[in-house]
């Protein structure tokens, strides 16, 4: 088992920028696959980035060049740097933590862009 405690979220103007954190309660160092997610109100979640152990990432179309993630192994630590935010990013964000066995889950913390 796992906990992740994601951080960093809030109200922002479309333009803004805003980095999101995700604490996982053990090492990551091993964890081949992070992960942020989100869902915006009335639909699926979906996949917004990823970040391996090996150091490579792939994003989603829709944040590309917009978004960046990170990850900080000695801190436990993925981060999400969220830029030129669009009302179409609110929603809620969700960590991931994959290994073999399965996907572990954060509760998610709520970003909302206005416009």
């Amino acid at each position: 088992q796992v906990q992740l405690v994601e951080s960093g979220g809030g109200l922002v103007q479309a333009g803004g920028s805003l980095r999101l954190s995700c604490a996982a309660s053990r090492s990551i160092f091993s964890v081949r696959t992070m992960g942020w997610h989100r869902q915006a109100p009335g639909k699926q979640r979906e996949l917004v980035a990823t970040t391996t152990n090996g150091g490579s990432t792939n994003y989603a179309d829709s944040v590309k060049g917009r978004f960046t993630i990170s990850r900080d192994n000695a801190k436990n630590t993925v981060y999400l740097q969220m830029n030129s935010l669009k009302p179409e990013d609110t929603g809620v964000y969700y960590c991931a933590y994959t290994i073999p066995t399965g996907t572990f889950w954060g509760k998610g913390t709520l970003v909302t862009v206005s416009s």
